[in-house]
């Protein structure tokens, strides 16, 4: 039999070595700058409730991580075209894995949608979308210690200094309630945790126990995970008993302007500019109100978008984000593909190549903007004008079709 003191020191043994694994404890560089950076936030902490114990534990050899402040130059909902982006995360793989989840958690996903009136579809979306079902929790290339992430990036990224000192002192205190240790506070680059990824402040405000074992684990309970989605939904202002959006058909002689203003209007109003619903099916609520998005202007497929659109990117605030959940939603449901495909052999252009078309369109007397490179509804704009003057389809879409065009004069 193991005696008492043996125990204990595998204990400690075995938490020391999850805590290490995690990346909490760094065997990096030390960092003079960070280690005094360390020590100035501690009243800041202080401040905020947070006790001398957990925080010297959190930061006890801690060091930057390099790797998290590549990750923050790169992100993919905004750095890959929207198509590109929504085709990899839609992918045929993906929505067999999330039918099966559909079918594993029924009772689970019967229990949340009753209780918040978020439809399961979305709910499960997200969570493929997020962690791949959880699969991505266990894959240690992916995986960081949260405090170390958050540390870093209020250390050494100027853009999200404040944003990640606010969810570090979040972090600290989840694991001071208790709900999770530090060596599990395990998540992205960016500090999102768990199988439905939230950060630590959205955690504070919507996680929920769901399965009822008095915490609130979104690393290691799924019941608590999807859940804590359903109710960060509901509270966002969910509506019950509607989509997210509809694929629309947009007539040739359609004016793009209005995909431009983001306006909402009744779809009985999009009926009367033409709009209609793709594969033929009727809209259930003409009076549902509705902004028109076409992504790739008259390239690719067309939506009406409705308010659960936008709670969804309460979520992530991408277009690119939010319509995969909806478009995945959708595929689990039992739909297909949109109706229009998308442009795959189109390629978005390089910031180079953006400044080359805002200088062509300059030179043409259709733009007076800045030319930066981005393009925004001014760009648009101009492109429209020239497009109607050279009688092709004035959709405001920076394509490198459009590119060679101007370029031939």
């Amino acid at each position: 039999m193991m005696r008492p003191i043996s125990r204990l020191f595998v204990a400690i043994l075995l938490g020391f070595l999850a805590f290490a694994g995690t990346g909490l404890v760094s065997s990096g560089r030390a960092d003079p700058g960070f280690d005094k950076w360390v020590s100035d936030f501690w009243p800041v902490a202080k401040a905020e409730g947070v006790s001398r114990s957990i925080y010297d534990a959190a930061f006890h050899g801690l060091t930057p991580d390099p790797e998290v402040l590549e990750k923050a130059r790169f992100q993919p909902e905004f750095s890959t075209p929207l198509w590109v982006y929504v085709q990899q995360r839609v992918s045929e793989k993906r929505t067999a894995a999330g039918r099966d989840m559909l079918l594993r958690y029924r009772v689970l996903l019967d229990q949340v949608e009753s209780r918040y009136g978020v439809d399961r579809h979305i709910i499960v979306a997200i969570w493929g979308l997020e962690s791949y079902y959880g699969e991505v929790l266990s894959n240690p290339k992916i995986v960081k210690g949260v405090i170390r992430s958050l540390a870093t990036l209020a250390y050494g990224d100027r853009r999200r200094a404040k944003f990640a000192r606010q969810q570090l002192i979040a972090a600290l205190k989840i694991a001071q309630h208790g709900d999770i240790s530090l060596a599990g506070m395990t998540g992205s680059w960016a500090g999102a945790m768990g199988h439905t990824q939230f950060i630590p402040t959205t955690y504070q405000a919507f996680a929920v126990d769901f399965d009822g074992d008095g915490r609130r684990d979104l690393w290691n309970s799924p019941a608590d995970a999807l859940g804590s989605a359903a109710n960060y939904l509901s509270k966002s202002g969910w509506v019950s008993g509607t989509t997210w959006g509809y694929e629309v058909v947009l007539p040739g002689d359609f004016d793009y302007r209005l995909a431009e203003d983001g306006k909402t209007r009744a779809i009985s109003e999009w009926k009367k500019l033409g709009v209609v619903r793709a594969g033929g099916d009727n809209f259930p609520r003409s009076g549902d109100k509705a902004a028109l998005l076409a992504p790739v202007g008259a390239a690719g497929p067309a939506f009406l978008l409705l308010r659960n659109h936008f709670v969804i990117k309460r979520y992530n605030n991408a277009t690119a984000y939010s319509l995969a959940v909806g478009h995945l939603s959708d595929r689990l449901r039992g739909g297909g593909e949109f109706s229009r495909p998308w442009p795959s052999a189109e390629r978005a252009l390089t910031a180079d190549e953006s400044v080359e078309l805002q200088q062509h369109l300059t030179r043409a007397g259709y733009y007076d903007g800045v030319i930066d490179g981005k393009i925004g509804p001014a760009s648009r704009t101009a492109i429209r004008a020239y497009q109607a003057g050279r009688g092709l389809v004035a959709d405001g879409f920076a394509s490198l079709e459009l590119l060679k065009v101007l370029r031939s004069g």
